[in-house]
């Protein structure tokens, strides 16, 4: 399967009930939100009073990427506010496992993240632990960046580990995913891909999220 899940960040604010609702009709699988707080990235997004009105309104389930230091202070939270699937980054804390145990027992979907400077043999040791892991195309903090190229083979060595040890493991790629690029990523490996601006900034969404699908 071929799964697609747009990143609010990039949605209109001023409207956001109605892009929520435009996702509802879409082809997306998820929609994907992107949590930060301005120390572990250099910017600030949204929390727990979105999330709220995310859950009421999104049909899609809720794909939350932390991008926060002391992520084991919120998992919790998070899963509560409506989350399908939690993700945070391998880089902000010493040791995944307690909270990703954490996350699982909230019966949410457990995600492990890296930016694109950490080595991807990082993730092995985890690939069993997780539902799914997250390689970021550009640095995690800001929207509308260039898709980094090397992340295709970073895709391709994680797909190998994974299907060596006959895990359902899922691989997601976020940053710069564009109609370009899609099937590349599809192609090496990824099962879901994060579109944000060539998904909110496109000028019919439906027919783009359509197209990123293949």
């Amino acid at each position: 399967m071929r799964y697609i899940a747009p990143s609010l960040l990039s949605a209109d604010f001023g409207h956001l009930k109605e892009q929520i609702e435009m996702i509802n009709r879409s082809e997306a699988d998820f929609l994907h939100v992107d949590v930060m707080d301005g120390v572990f990235v250099p910017n600030i997004s949204f929390g727990f009073p979105i999330m709220e009105v995310l859950h009421e309104y999104s049909i899609k389930p809720l794909d939350v990427h932390l991008m926060i230091t002391h992520p084991e202070r919120y998992v919790e939270r998070f899963v509560d506010a409506g989350a399908y699937s939690v993700g945070f980054h391998l880089e902000a804390v010493d040791d995944p496992l307690p909270i990703i145990s954490l996350i699982r027992q909230k019966g949410a979907h457990t995600c492990l993240t890296i930016n694109p400077d950490i080595d991807v043999h990082r993730l092995i040791p985890y690939l069993h632990e997780v539902d799914m892991v997250l390689l970021m195309s550009v640095f995690a903090g800001f929207g509308g960046q260039k898709f980094i190229p090397q992340t295709l083979e970073k895709v391709s060595f994680i797909k190998q580990e994974i299907v060596k040890r006959s895990l359902p493991t899922l691989i997601e790629v976020d940053g710069g995913v564009n109609a370009d690029n899609a099937p590349l990523l599809f192609q090496a490996g990824a099962d879901v891909l994060v579109a944000g601006s060539s998904v909110f900034k496109a000028h019919d969404p439906l027919q783009a999220i359509h197209q990123l699908k293949g």
